[in-house]
C-alpha cells in the first residue's frame, strides 16, 4: 500500500525541516530498522517530470489517461511493494519543489543505504535545470553511497518522432556524461531509458532497475537458460504477475514486441479469470497455481502461461513444431518451479535470520529516557 508520511512530532527516528517555508516531516534514514532488509529506490526529479504518474501506472494499475488529474505531490510518499519474495523493496517519491541540498538538511541520511536511485527527465521541456539538478544529486549520492545505482529515465517520449527521441537521448547522455568527466567522476555509471507511461516501457525500464536489486537475479538467469534449452522453447520471461515487471529472463536479447505480447497475455489471463476463475459466491483468487493459458499467434509461435507462486507466472514463446512435446515441456517446468521454491526458501531464511538480528539489535537501543530496553 501507499503511505503517505504524516508520523507524530514525537515518534522517534522521525525530523522536520522547513525549506523556503516548505515543512518537510521524512523518517530518519539513519536508523537501520525503518526499510528492514528492504532495498530503496529513490525517484527524484524536477516538479511535474511524471514521478508520481510513474508510481500510480506501475503499482497502483491507474489508467495513464487518469494520471493528467493527479495534483502535484508535495509530501514525500513511501510506496511498500512486497509482491513475492524476489519483488520487495521500498520507493520513496521526492516532491520535486524540496531543495535537498539546503544547509539545513541533511542529505546524506537520504542515500545511505539507498539500493537505485532514479532520476526522472521531462523530455518535452526544457531540460537544462533537469541536468543541473541530475548532476548535483548524482555526485553528491555518489560520495555518501558509491553503491547507488543511477538509473535516468528520460520520459514523456510518447511526445515525440522516433528520430526525435534518438537525438534527445543521445544529447541528455552526452551532457549528462560531459558534466561527470569535468568533475573527475568517470567511474560513475548512469543508465539511460526511452520511457512513456502511454506504452510499455515504463515497465521494461522498471524491471531492469529492479533486477539489479536482486541478488538472486544470476541464478534465475541460469534456471531459466537450463529449462528453455531442454524444452526447446525460444524465450522465457519469469513475471511478477501484480506489476507486470519481468525480474528475470533467460540469456538471450529482449525484444521489445515480444515484452508487450507477454504483457498483454498476463492482462488476459486476470481479466478472464477475474471473471470465470471464482466461485459462485465471489470467494476464491482467481490466480492460483492451477493458472495456465495457451495463446496460439498467427506466425506459428505459441504464447504459453505457467503459474510458478501465487504471484510469479513464466510466460514462454514456442514454435508450434517444438509445442507438440507439450509433456516433456510441462515436466521440465516442474522441475524448474521445484528449483524456483528452493530459491525461495533460501532467500526467506535470510529475510528472516536479518529480521531477527534487527530485532535484537533494536531491543539493545536505549529508550527515549536513556534507560536499557527491556528485552521482548
Amino acid at each position: 500500500q501507499s503511505k503517505v508520511l504524516q508520523i507524530p512530532q514525537s515518534q522517534q527516528y522521525w525530523k522536520c525541516y522547513k525549506i523556503n517555508g516548505f515543512e518537510c516531516k521524512i523518517l530518519d534514514f539513519n536508523d537501520p530498522f525503518s526499510t528492514e532488509v528492504k532495498p530503496r529506490i529513490l525517484l527524484m526529479g524536477l516538479r511535474r517530470s511524471g514521478k508520481s504518474s510513474i508510481q500510480k501506472v506501475v503499482f497502483h494499475k491507474m489508467s495513464p489517461n487518469e494520471t493528467l488529474f493527479l495534483e502535484s505531490t508535495n509530501k514525500i510518499c513511501r510506496e511498500d511493494v512486497s509482491n513475492s519474495s524476489f519483488v520487495n523493496f521500498q520507493i520513496w517519491d521526492f516532491p520535486g519543489q524540496i531543495d535537498f541540498f539546503d544547509p539545513t538538511f541533511d542529505y546524506e541520511m537520504i542515500f545511505r543505504g539507498t539500493g537505485a536511485l532514479i532520476f526522472v527527465i521531462d523530455s518535452q521541456d526544457d531540460y537544462m535545470e533537469a541536468l543541473a539538478r541530475l548532476h548535483l544529486t548524482v555526485t553528491r549520492a555518489y560520495k555518501v553511497n558509491p553503491d547507488i545505482n543511477f538509473e535516468i529515465f528520460i520520459h514523456k517520449v510518447d511526445g515525440l518522432s522516433d528520430d526525435h527521441k534518438i537525438e534527445t537521448q543521445r544529447d541528455i547522455h552526452q551532457r549528462a556524461n560531459d558534466d561527470l568527466a569535468d568533475a573527475g567522476l568517470e567511474k560513475i555509471h548512469l543508465s539511460f531509458y526511452l520511457t512513456s507511461i502511454y506504452d510499455h516501457s515504463i515497465f521494461e525500464a522498471f524491471s531492469k532497475v529492479v533486477q539489479k536489486l536482486i541478488p538472486q537475479l544470476p541464478t534465475l538467469e541460469n534456471l531459466l537458460n537450463i529449462f528453455i534449452s531442454n524444452s526447446g522453447i525460444e524465450k522465457a520471461f519469469l513475471f511478477d504477475v501484480v506489476s507486470k515487471i519481468y525480474i528475470a529472463t533467460d540469456s538471450t536479447p529482449v525484444d521489445m514486441q515480444t515484452y508487450e505480447l507477454c504483457c498483454d497475455m498476463i492482462d488476459v489471463v486476470i481479466d478472464i479469470s477475474c471473471i470465470y476463475g471464482l466461485k459462485d459466491d465471489g470467494t476464491g483468487t482467481p490466480y492460483d497455481k492451477e493458472s495456465m493459458a495457451i495463446i496460439k499467434l498467427n506466425n506459428t509461435t505459441v504464447l504459453y502461461l505457467k503459474e510458478v507462486t501465487k504471484f510469479l507466472a513464466l510466460v514462454c514463446f514456442v514454435r508450434e513444431e517444438s509445442f507438440e512435446r507439450k509433456g516433456l515441456i510441462d515436466y521440465n517446468f516442474h522441475c524448474f518451479r521445484k528449483a524456483i521454491q528452493e530459491v525461495f526458501e533460501v532467500r526467506m531464511k535470510v529475510v528472516r535470520s536479518r529480521k531477527h538480528q534487527s530485532h535484537l539489535q533494536k531491543n539493545k537501543r536505549p529508550t527515549p529516557n536513556g534507560t536499557p530496553r527491556m528485552p521482548l
